[in-house]
């Protein structure tokens, strides 16, 4: 799976993100340690994500603990 075009969010740890609607694959580029991804994530919790109060607590208790992750390793 090639990396998506991200956007790029105000947030203290992370940097960007992205999202592929149609296999439900989120991407979050955090500063510090790399890029993840997160799948099975629905559109309305990334529409959600981009307009949380903080994105860095939204992704803590509503990313991390629900969605199964892989971290992507540069080439």
């Amino acid at each position: 799976m090639a990396s998506q075009r991200r956007i790029e969010v105000d947030s203290s740890a992370i940097r960007s993100v992205g999202y592929q609607p149609d296999v439900g694959v989120l991407e979050i580029e955090f500063k510090g340690s790399g890029l993840y991804r997160y799948y099975g994530v629905p559109k309305a919790v990334y529409r959600r994500l981009l307009t949380a109060e903080s994105i860095g607590g939204f992704v803590n208790t509503r990313i991390k603990p629900v969605y199964p992750h892989s971290k992507v390793t540069p080439r």
